[in-house]
């Protein structure tokens, strides 16, 4: 890919990233704090999935700018379990909108084949978390 000085496809981008480096961070914390072993697995298995998210939309950035990501964490996480997974599932069930947009948005392959992967997962994440909120 050749530099692009389109700034929206940079600053979703980064939106995205900040989005991934948010729910890498939280859903550390959100796993620790699960009431058993098999809820704290499959969280860390969303984590890397996440993980995996974040490496593929900051090689795209990297490609379209020539630099580093430099991501931020905008907001608090939850300070229990039931909270965080609730606002994981509102969170994931928004990624769900917003990577679908971004897919629609841009006439980039590369783009659009990534977050639209990443949104499928997204979707299976929010799922997973309904399936949480309703353990207890």
């Amino acid at each position: 890919m050749q530099p692009v000085t389109n700034i929206e496809i940079i600053n979703d981008i980064s939106k995205a990233i900040n989005g991934e480096f948010h729910a890498i961070y939280c859903y550390e914390i959100l796993a620790n704090q699960a009431p058993n072993v098999e809820l704290k697995n499959r969280i860390l298995e969303i984590r890397n999935d996440e993980i995996r998210h974040y490496s593929m939309f900051a090689q795209i950035y990297i490609s379209l700018t020539g630099n580093q990501p430099t991501p931020q964490i905008t907001e608090q996480c939850p300070k229990d379990y039931k909270s965080g997974v609730l606002a994981a599932f509102i969170d994931e069930q928004e990624t769900v909108d917003f990577y679908h947009e971004i897919a629609r948005k841009y006439n980039n392959v590369v783009i659009r084949d990534a977050f639209t992967q990443a949104s499928a997962d997204e979707q299976n994440h929010a799922v997973w978390y309904l399936y949480f909120m309703n353990q207890h």
